[in-house]
């Protein structure tokens, strides 16, 4: 199973005519995704499966889900402190 995180299209590289690349910044991870099939600008938030982008997401929902993944990973932190300090 994938999760598909939200990454912000930072520049467009369209030096080849045949795939438009985007270098795009999931939670300071950055990576080159084709967007050769979807239409974006820099600032535009995406889904991406396989270096490919899937689709555009709203800004609002990307934000949202991004927090949300955020939350999920603090809470585990937390969690997982509380269960050393209980082995100890």
């Amino acid at each position: 199973m994938c999760l598909a995180i939200p990454g912000k299209v930072v520049s467009l590289d369209v030096s080849n005519p045949d795939f438009t690349m985007a270098s795009v910044d999931f939670g300071g991870v950055k990576k080159n995704i084709c967007v050769q099939w979807i239409e974006v600008e820099e600032g535009d938030y995406i889904l991406a499966h396989a270096g490919v982008a899937i689709c555009k997401v709203d800004t609002e929902e990307a934000l949202i889900t991004i927090q949300t993944f955020a939350d999920i990973a603090e809470a585990l932190e937390a969690e997982q402190a509380q269960l050393s300090n209980e082995i100890r």
